[in-house]
C-alpha cells in the first residue's frame, strides 16, 4: 500500500552475542579426561563389536584406537593424555584382541614396530594440534586488538565530534540569550522572535544530539551487542514518523510499505533513531521542497529501508567518508545544525550492532540512504 499524503497514519506502539571465554585449567583437563575415556571405550567396544562381526579379522582393530587417537589428538590439550591413551592402546589390543586372549604378551612378533608407530602418530597429532590451538589463539588475540582500536578510535572521533557540536549550540543560546536580557526594552518585536527562534531551535538540536547519544548507550559494550525481540516494522516506522512530524510539522513523506504483515528482531528504539536521522537529514540537507520517498522493501533474508530525497545530493568528499564521525568538522559552517556526521556514524554504530547493512549514494535526481535489517538468526541476542 502506498499513501503520498504528508505523513501516514499509523497504530500506537507501545513503547548478546555470547562472548567466548577460556574454560579454566582445572575444567580443561577435565574434559580432556572425559574425552579420553570415552574415546577408549568406543573404541574397545568398537573392536569387541568388530571382532564378533568378523572373527578371523584381527588387524583392523588397531583402526579404531588410531581414531580415537586422532579424537583425542584434536580435543585435549597437551601431549600426556594421547601418549598416555597410546599406552592403553597398546595394551588393550595386546591383552583382549591378540592371541592368547586375556593374557599381556610383549614377546609377538611386530608388536614393538606396532607401539611404535602408534606413539610416532599419536606425537605427530598432537604437535599439530597443539600449533593450530596456538595460531588460533594468536589469531583470536590479534583480532581483539584490532576490534579494541577500533572502538578506541570511534570513541576518540566521537569526543572531538561532541565537543564541537555542543559548544556551537550552546554558544549561541548563551550569546542570544545575554543579548535578549541585557537589551531588551532596546529590541523590536521582530528581532525579539528572531532571537527566541534561535534560542528554540539551538535547543532543539542540543535534544536531539542527546537523544542520538542516549541511542548509543543502549549499544553494550566493545562486542555492539543489544537485545532485540521481535517488531512489527509498521508500527516502528509509524513512531518514528509521528515523532519526526512534531519536529517537522510541514515535511512531505511519502511512504510505501508492503501489504503482508512483516515482523522482524530489532531494539525498536534504536531503529527508529535510525529512521528519524535518515529523514530529518534528507529534510534539512537535500535542499529541496520536493516530498520524500521513504521506502521498505521485503526480501527473503533481510528487509530494506530505504530514505530517498530528491535534491542536490551528496558531495565527492561526503560520499568518500560518510560514516566517519566528526568528518564535517572542519569543512561546514559555524551552524552546526547544518552537519550530519555524528547522527550518520551512530546510524552506522547502531544498524552493525543489529548485523545490517547502511549505504549511502547519489541518485539521479538527489541522494539516498538505505539500511538494512536481517529477519532471522543473525541478531546480536533476543530476550
Amino acid at each position: 500500500m502506498e499513501d503520498h499524503t504528508v505523513f501516514r497514519s499509523f497504530s500506537d506502539k507501545k513503547s548478546p552475542r555470547k562472548s567466548f571465554r577460556l574454560k579454566p585449567p582445572f575444567t580443561r583437563h577435565a574434559i580432556s579426561i572425559l574425552i579420553c575415556a570415552a574415546c577408549m571405550l568406543c573404541a574397545t567396544l568398537a573392536s569387541f563389536l568388530y571382532q564378533h562381526i568378523v572373527p578371523d579379522n584381527h588387524a583392523n582393530v588397531a583402526l579404531f584406537y588410531i581414531l580415537a587417537l586422532v579424537i583425542i589428538a584434536r580435543w585435549t590439550v597437551g601431549y600426556g593424555y594421547g601418549i598416555a591413551c597410546t599406552l592403553f592402546s597398546v595394551i588393550a589390543i595386546n591383552y583382549l584382541f591378540t592371541y592368547p586372549y586375556y593374557t599381556l604378551n610383549f614377546t609377538l612378533t611386530g608388536y614393538p614396530i606396532t607401539f611404535l608407530l602408534m606413539s610416532g602418530i599419536t606425537l605427530i597429532l598432537c604437535t599439530m594440534t597443539s600449533h593450530m590451538t596456538i595460531q588460533s589463539e594468536m589469531i583470536a588475540e590479534r583480532e581483539k586488538r584490532l576490534a579494541e582500536a577500533e572502538m578506541e578510535k570511534m570513541r576518540a572521533n566521537l569526543l572531538r565530534a561532541i565537543s564541537h557540536d555542543l559548544r556551537t549550540p550552546l554558544t549561541g543560546i548563551i550569546g542570544n540569550s545575554s543579548l535578549f536580557l541585557e537589551s531588551q526594552n532596546d529590541l523590536s518585536s521582530t528581532e525579539q522572535r528572531t532571537i527566541m527562534t534561535n534560542i528554540y531551535e539551538d535547543s532543539n538540536w542540543l535534544l536531539n544530539m542527546v537523544e542520538n547519544l542516549l541511542s548509543v548507550t543502549r549499544i553494550q559494550g566493545d562486542s555492539l551487542s543489544i537485545n532485540t525481540t521481535k517488531e512489527p516494522v509498521e508500527e516502528v516506522v509509524g513512531e518514528a514518523l509521528e515523532k519526526l512530524k512534531k519536529r517537522y510539522p510541514d515535511a512531505a513523506i511519502r511512504v510505501k510499505i508492503p501489504e503482508e504483515f512483516l515482523m522482524i528482531p530489532m531494539d525498536a528504539v534504536l531503529i527508529e533513531q535510525v529512521t528519524i536521522n535518515l529523514l530529518e537529514n534528507a529534510i534539512v540537507h537535500s535542499g529541496s521542497i520536493l516530498p520524500i520517498d521513504f521506502i521498505v522493501e521485503d526480501h527473503p533474508e533481510h528487509v530494506s529501508f530505504i530514505v530517498r530525497d530528491y535534491g542536490k545530493g551528496l558531495s565527492e568528499e561526503k560520499l568518500q567518508n560518510l560514516f566517519e564521525t566528526g568528518t564535517y568538522n572542519n569543512s561546514r559552517s559555524s551552524d552546526s545544525r547544518k552537519g550530519m556526521g555524528i547522527g550518520l556514524s551512530i546510524c552506522k554504530t547502531i544498524i552493525t550492532a543489529h548485523h545490517g547493512t547502511l549505504s549511502g549514494r547519489n541518485h539521479a535526481d538527489g541522494a539516498e540512504f538505505c539500511f538494512t535489517l536481517p529477519k532471522v538468526g543473525a541478531v546480536a541476542s533476543e530476550k
